[in-house]
């Protein structure tokens, strides 16, 4: 293996290449021993001083998706959220699919009237004895990050609601969260912990983050399907399709693309083994 080879991060910084790290990346996919050590020689093969971690995933995407759509679908999770956008309604359609599966009924861009004012919400979730009101902030570039002004701003918002609530003597958790497709800075982390405000990143908190809950749930965006177009991805996602498992679960979602049976059966095929029924 080549020793101290700096690799560009999408911030500029250069940070030594971790063989380590990059395993364990291909393991989180689901990709077996034999094809973590395919796809790590060929990135091996072309590594190089300041190469881009862009290129180092484009190298291994190519290579594992030869190997298995499953563990291609899920290396390429990180990317397929930013191709959500480039709004922000299907992330909060999406994390609405996320709550459904813990439990709870699930509405989107409700008007909720707090002590002073009405707020717009992004998802408010409910269950016997609790409730969650979530504001979604969607980033198209993996650089963004959500700093401790959104953390503030929301908080205070929700502060407003629960305060209605609390005159209002109902009877139930409140809980608050502030969810982001990337990462937040570390004061709004702290700020986060500190004020009663969860947080939900792609790493953050960890054991139990947006990748984690993603992964557990089975609940893969259709944005990390290959057989799709970007054209045919838009159309569904513009139909509120977001999930990889409502192709699954109803195939005729795609009568409406102007593809052949064979094509379709194609996305249907790869859906489905994005499925948790598909094997782990």
């Amino acid at each position: 293996m080549k020793q101290q080879i700096n690799i560009r991060k999408h911030t500029g910084e250069l940070e030594p290449f971790d063989g380590g790290k990059f395993r364990e990346s291909l393991r989180r996919s689901g990709a077996s021993d034999r094809e973590i050590e395919e796809v790590l020689n060929d990135v091996l093969s072309e590594l190089h001083e300041e190469i881009t971690t862009q290129k180092i995933y484009r190298i291994a995407y190519a290579k594992i998706r030869k190997l298995s759509q499953r563990s291609a679908g899920r290396y390429k999770l990180k990317k397929a959220l930013f191709q959500l956008g480039p709004t922000g309604f299907p992330f909060e359609h999406f994390v609405a699919r996320l709550l459904e599966i813990e439990g709870y009924q699930v509405r989107t861009g409700q008007i909720i009237r707090g002590k002073c004012v009405e707020h717009e919400v992004d998802v408010v979730a409910k269950k016997p004895g609790k409730m969650i009101m979530a504001e979604c902030k969607f980033h198209q570039t993996e650089g963004a990050k959500s700093d401790v002004k959104t953390s503030l701003y929301v908080r205070s918002r929700f502060h407003d609601i629960k305060n209605k609530l609390d005159e209002q003597k109902q009877d139930m958790i409140f809980e608050p969260m502030l969810i982001t497709n990337t990462r937040f800075t570390l004061d709004a982390e702290q700020y986060g912990k500190c004020s009663g405000l969860k947080l939900l990143s792609w790493d953050f908190p960890k054991g139990n983050s947006l990748k984690d809950w993603i992964d557990r749930s089975g609940f893969h965006p259709i944005t990390v399907l290959k057989s799709l177009t970007k054209k045919e991805t838009k159309i569904l996602i513009d139909k509120g399709i977001v999930l990889c498992r409502e192709i699954k679960n109803n195939p005729d979602v795609l009568n409406d693309l102007p593809i052949t049976q064979r094509r379709k059966s194609s996305i249907v095929k790869e859906a489905t083994s994005m499925s948790p029924e598909a094997g782990s």
